[in-house]
């Protein structure tokens, strides 16, 4: 593609010209970093299992394909096919998850994923960037007509979603849907009073999941007595950021996966400190806030307000993930079991990441910055 000339004016050529290279270079980076976590932590959780020692490896390189595969298509859509897929996206989200509560497997308290066949989903992973987008194009209708119900229709729309995520119960899904929908209104300008009302909202709906959901106070009284015996696999991640030094113990010679049940998915952070030490830590610390900051200056020069929102809340999305899952392994917050993106293992969060950073190139391109949607 780098030999493709200015002038072109095919699909490709368009898309190669306008598509932001250097954050594609960062997804990248993150997506060979991330098989090369894989292929460190996930063999020994495979042989605990009874499964052949590639086995999670193989299936991350696939969903990792899917991903890339998934962000290229949606990186060639218009902001017209944007909204279009997001509409898609959120609707047979919200059905599937409708499904996922009806005839849904139950594990560990929770019932999140559907099971069709040999293949299973969570649906509510893909249900994120659908409504980021569709609450952006929603909230941005009132500045065409100052009578449009857009509070209220996106208000609606949240309560809807997070009251499917509260019952299967997934709490930790259902505050990062209500981060993106906070900040979101709030940069459209809601009124301060509502933002405070929401915001106290939102604390009392903590504290009532606290008393309602047993392995939610199960995880916060973790985390606030980390010698309890529950809190072994965030005591055996601290451990490991300890033995792991400055540069590691070398790829192999970490001993943290063979005791952490998630040692390939919400706990692959303590794997990468043990065996590549905190210098390869900071390099995908780095990696997250170069494509979050690099998509946020994208939009320095763009004045679409619809465009604005959308990808403010699909960014907040991949760094809220990010945050909570490399701050539970450190023992910043109570943990909760949300992968590191394009990093742990899994399949429908891996493929909706893609899906989320399409929708980030798709919207930032240079072709369409200065159209009105």
């Amino acid at each position: 593609m780098a030999t493709l000339a200015r002038t072109d004016t095919s699909l490709v050529g368009r898309w190669w010209w306008t598509v932001d290279k250097w954050t594609l270079a960062a997804i990248g980076s993150l997506v060979v970093l991330g098989f090369i976590f894989t292929l460190a932590a996930s063999p020994a959780v495979a042989e605990r299992l009874g499964l052949d020692s590639f086995y999670f490896a193989r299936r991350q390189m696939l969903f990792l394909t899917l991903g890339l595969a998934g962000m290229i298509v949606v990186s060639f859509l218009s902001p017209l096919g944007i909204r279009r897929i997001s509409v898609a996206l959120t609707l047979l989200s919200v059905i599937l998850m409708i499904l996922t509560i009806i005839f849904g497997s139950e594990i560990k308290g929770a019932t999140r994923w559907l099971h069709f066949k040999g293949f299973s989903i969570q649906a509510s992973e893909f249900v994120k960037p659908g409504f980021c987008v569709l609450t952006a194009w929603i909230v941005s209708l009132q500045k065409v007509d100052n009578e449009f119900p857009a509070y209220a229709i996106s208000a609606g729309l949240y309560i809807i979603i997070v009251g499917l995520l509260l019952a299967q119960p997934d709490v930790g899904m259902a505050i990062v849907i209500s981060v993106i929908w906070g900040v979101q209104v709030f940069i459209f300008g809601l009124p301060l009073i509502w933002v405070i009302c929401i915001g106290l909202l939102f604390l009392g709906g903590g504290f009532v999941s606290y008393l309602t959901f047993f392995h939610v106070r199960s995880r916060v009284d973790r985390f606030l007595d980390p010698d309890a015996i529950e809190g072994f696999q965030v005591g055996r991640a601290l451990a490991a950021f300890r033995n792991g030094g400055w540069v590691g113990r070398g790829p192999g010679e970490g001993r943290v996966k063979e005791v952490l049940p998630d040692a390939h998915a919400d706990f692959i952070f303590a794997v990468v400190g043990e065996e590549f030490g905190l210098v390869a830590c900071l390099i995908v610390i780095c990696l997250f806030l170069f494509i979050v900051l690099r998509g946020i200056s994208c939009l320095l020069r763009n004045n679409n307000l619809f465009v604005l929102l959308a990808v403010i809340g699909l960014l907040t999305q991949f760094s809220i993930q990010a945050i909570i899952n490399m701050a539970s392994t450190l023992n910043l917050m109570p943990p909760k079991g949300m992968t590191l993106p394009f990093i742990s293992y899994g399949g429908s969060s891996t493929v909706a990441l893609g899906i989320t950073l399409g929708m980030v190139l798709a919207l930032t391109r240079n072709s369409f910055s200065q159209r009105r949607w």
